[in-house]
């Protein structure tokens, strides 16, 4: 069962950066990640895998 849903906007807890989940992945001995497409620290538009763990719900203001 996945936390998020593909389209939602999340924040990278750690770094506060927030973008748009693109896609999933479940494993079955590991814990779901995420596709993210996020504006980076320093203006770039960047895609990364991300845990479960380091992503949290954002406002939906962006």
């Amino acid at each position: 069962m996945f936390k998020h849903e593909l389209g939602q906007l999340v924040q990278v807890t750690i770094s506060g950066e927030k973008g748009q989940v693109k896609g999933r992945a479940e494993y079955q001995n590991d814990a779901n990640q995420y596709y993210v497409h996020y504006l980076s620290a320093d203006g770039r538009a960047v895609n990364a895998w991300f845990e479960e763990g380091e992503l949290s719900p954002a406002n939906q203001q962006h």
